[in-house]
């Protein structure tokens, strides 16, 4: 028998596990949490006994013993910025995010609740491999336009560097001789230029930064937000969710479903038919940008993420950029996949274990 991985990846009102022997996925569930369920804990950090003796219940059910597990990776969460890689779970990291001092949101349980179940099991590891705040910026690229404002990296790291290296090895190449502009579409989008193995430049695709996205304004006229906060119209949760929450399509469309927005431009409808090539255009512009980094060196764009499924959206994208470097459509994400083959190359020793 091979060795079995357990990947945690909580979310605001799910947790999805996956169970791996070896590469081969053996179950994978998404435990769906109700508003009801949710609402006795004041803050994420209060859902930790819940969210674990729900996974408890979900391997038993699936006749996995805890016991038999050789490692647990969780999804990394806002810790602190740090270099791609896996890191195991130690009091620091713990501290950090019971405090919040990076910020709060549910991913930040999938650390504690690996280590809290791995030390139930004794002699294991528990890791978080890539998460969110992975930064690899080269330092012209903190450069903002105000050292007041330097720029950060937030992007979705995981499914990015995992695509990038699948990549490589389907066409026989070393991850680290690579230049690979990775677009990732989904709730947010970001595009970041990977040069030799790092991330040394990409969009924040959270905070504000970049293209927008079916809920995420991505950069904004910075005057005008000036302007919306001192106008007495708006609280500050209100110009938040402008920014993250109800920007991007939301705010044009009404809806944050790209299946809705393609079903709309195929009946023809005027306006989302322009949101959609507003969103192709400013893809587009990104991925231009993210190739002069490295001076037009690039190998491959790879476009990845739920959006990479709609075609004719690829096409228009790809008529835009394919002059760049050969473009590759990876539709979906494995965030999954990728976290157990995180902890399947430190048990391997293809990866080294890195320290918090």
């Amino acid at each position: 028998m091979g060795k079995l991985i357990l990947a945690i990846n909580p979310g605001s009102t799910s947790t999805k596990i996956s169970v791996y022997e070896d590469t081969k996925e053996v179950f994978t569930k998404t435990l769906r949490h109700s508003n009801e369920e949710l609402a006795p804990y004041k803050n994420v950090i209060d859902q930790l006994d819940f969210r674990k003796e729900t996974i408890k219940a979900a391997l038993k059910e699936n006749n996995i013993d805890v016991n038999s597990l050789a490692i647990i990776v969780g999804r990394g969460g806002l810790v602190k910025p740090i270099p791609s890689g896996c890191y195991e779970v130690n009091a620091a990291m713990i501290e950090d995010i019971r405090t919040g001092k990076n910020g709060e949101h549910a991913s930040n349980l999938g650390a504690i609740i690996a280590n809290e179940l791995a030390s139930e099991v004794g002699g294991i590891k528990a890791l978080i491999a890539d998460p969110v705040v992975v930064d690899e910026l080269e330092p012209v690229a903190r450069i903002s336009g105000h050292a007041a404002f330097p720029r950060v990296s937030i992007f979705h790291a995981l499914n990015q560097k995992a695509i990038a290296k699948l990549y490589a090895k389907n066409n026989g190449k070393d991850y680290k001789d690579l230049n690979i502009i990775v677009a990732h579409l989904g709730g947010g989008v970001s595009v970041g230029i990977h040069s030799k193995g790092r991330v040394i430049d990409v969009n924040d695709a959270l905070r504000g930064e970049g293209p927008f996205s079916p809920e995420r304004s991505g950069g904004l006229p910075a005057a005008a937000i000036v302007d919306a906060c001192f106008s007495g119209k708006y609280t500050e949760k209100q110009i938040r969710k402008m920014i993250s929450g109800e920007g991007g399509i939301v705010s044009y469309l009404g809806t944050n479903s790209f299946m809705d927005v393609e079903n709309r431009v195929n009946a023809g409808d005027p306006e989302a038919i322009l949101i959609n090539e507003a969103f192709a255009y400013q893809l587009a512009k990104e991925i231009g940008a993210m190739s002069t980094v490295v001076e037009g060196k690039v190998d491959a764009i790879i476009i990845t993420g739920g959006i990479a499924y709609n075609k004719d959206l690829m096409e228009i994208v790809k008529r835009k950029v394919q002059f760049i470097a050969p473009v590759s459509i990876y539709p979906g994400e494995d965030e999954m996949g990728a976290l157990a083959g995180n902890g399947l190359a430190i048990l391997n020793g293809t990866e080294e274990v890195k320290v918090y």
